[in-house]
């Protein structure tokens, strides 16, 4: 096991727990689990599943206190593996404060269970972004991180690169302006649909289709549906169909997400903290990747449309511009620096159209611009949804990152080969993992 600034062993650490009062285990933990459970200072529900043959180590997941214990974490606390966590019903959109009750949660578990030989961060979603922000700062109390969906291009940039999109929907199907970009009303599911059936009209017509791939490849939306997953770029039909998956025809959609959490962040921080001041949607296009252009290229010569004209009414538009302080307070929520201390790993799934995996390549070149590469290892899953990862692909993940904590070194473990060849050997489901390099994130 590498060094660790702490200095209790797992044995020490196992022995405290014996001579604990806990709460009774509830139905949801294996019979011999323990659970520590209650309220942080914010009000916060805790929850800790400690098995009587603990290891020593811990992981802290923001949204395990309430519901059943998954089988991903059931997997890691049958090898010996402490699991907790918090929710995210008090901190919501405040990460701050999901970061600071991640550390509160370990101090409660430090001071009652014992003090952990390895501390880790683990996350989907919000959850991974908090994980890999927790591990950013907190490195004298965390070990390693695995953060799972997070949209780790920071939180400015990923909801910029969301006005994007809507906003070049806005301004080709929705001219007249019916439909929310940035003002959501209260009726956050009326918006929601309304948009949804928009752009499920403007699916029926070549141009409409152009249009929508337009938006698509501008805002880097994956070209996987539940549906259609990695279509052919030669097929642009397929591809933009996929597009349209992603957007407005999958559960959980883009545009649906793009509505709530919208009118969530800019209640939160006072203001709208994105703009698309300045912004050249022509350079933007020309970001996509190449498959990405050639199939709005195609989809717009098969309507008759001018891309060129299009994207010069879009750049002619009136455009938003944030409110500095809302920009200000959103920003300290957590901007990445890839200053990172401990091993990271990432486990993201190509197709998630919520935290679009381009995202991963903001992460990656902030990570080496610090210079602590050889921290981070990034992993794929061929799969589409967001967080759509089978418990076993879940598992691999923090396996191997525990690996890289136990010999200090990465090896050739985090090879697409080999993570799959990790994953099978679970049997918790799917092992999907891929060769993968997302395009390069095109927002700042």
């Amino acid at each position: 096991m590498p060094t660790s600034h702490r200095t209790r062993k797992a044995a020490v650490a196992s022995a405290v727990v014996t001579g604990l009062v806990f709460t009774a285990a509830p139905a949801v933990a294996d019979e011999g689990d323990r659970v520590l459970e209650g309220t942080l200072a914010d009000s916060t529900p805790y929850r800790f599943v400690v098995p009587d043959d603990w290891n020593g180590t811990v992981f802290i997941d923001m949204d395990f206190a309430a519901g059943r214990v998954g089988a991903a974490p059931q997997a890691l606390i049958d090898e010996g593996a402490a699991y907790g966590g918090t929710t995210r019903t008090v901190t919501g959109w405040n990460i701050g404060g999901a970061i600071a009750n991640q550390i509160e949660a370990l101090d409660v578990f430090s001071d009652t269970v014992g003090e952990p030989a390895l501390a880790i961060t683990m996350g989907n979603s919000m959850g991974g972004f908090v994980a890999a922000a927790t591990g950013e700062l907190h490195p004298d109390r965390i070990d390693g991180v695995v953060a799972a969906c997070g949209g780790l291009s920071g939180t400015v940039s990923q909801w910029n690169q969301k006005l994007d999109t809507v906003f070049v929907l806005s301004e080709l199907l929705d001219p007249e302006g019916t439909l929310p970009v940035v003002d959501i009303p209260a009726d956050v599911p009326g918006a929601q649909q309304a948009w949804i059936d928009h752009l499920s009209a403007a699916q029926t017509t070549p141009e409409g289709r152009a249009r929508i791939a337009l938006a698509a490849a501008v805002g880097q939306l994956p070209a996987w549906s539940q549906e259609i997953a990695d279509p052919d770029p030669r097929d642009p039909a397929s591809y933009q169909a996929a597009w349209f998956g992603a957007l407005a025809g999958d559960p959980l959609p883009y545009i649906g997400q793009a509505m709530s959490s919208r009118r969530t962040s800019t209640q939160i921080f006072g203001g709208l903290p994105s703009w698309n001041t300045g912004i050249d949607y022509v350079e933007q296009l020309r970001k996509a990747s190449p498959e990405a252009r050639r199939v709005v290229a195609d989809l717009y010569a098969q309507a008759g449309l001018s891309l060129e004209e299009d994207l010069a009414a879009v750049n002619a538009a009136d455009r938003y511009e944030a409110d500095p302080e809302a920009v200000a307070r959103f920003a300290a929520a957590y901007e990445f620096t890839g200053d990172i201390s401990v091993p990271t790993v990432t486990l993201n799934n190509v197709g998630d159209q919520i935290s679009t995996v381009a995202q991963q390549s903001a992460y990656e070149e902030r990570v080496k611009k610090a210079g602590n590469a050889s921290l981070l290892r990034q992993t794929y899953v061929a799969s589409a949804g967001h967080c759509a990862f089978s418990a076993a692909e879940t598992v691999a993940a923090a396996h191997l990152l525990l690996n890289r904590l136990e010999s200090g070194r990465w090896g050739g473990a985090a090879t697409a080969a080999q993570m799959n060849e990790a994953a099978e050997s679970l049997d918790l489901g799917a092992a999907r993992f891929i060769r993968f390099q997302p395009d390069r994130f095109n927002r700042g």
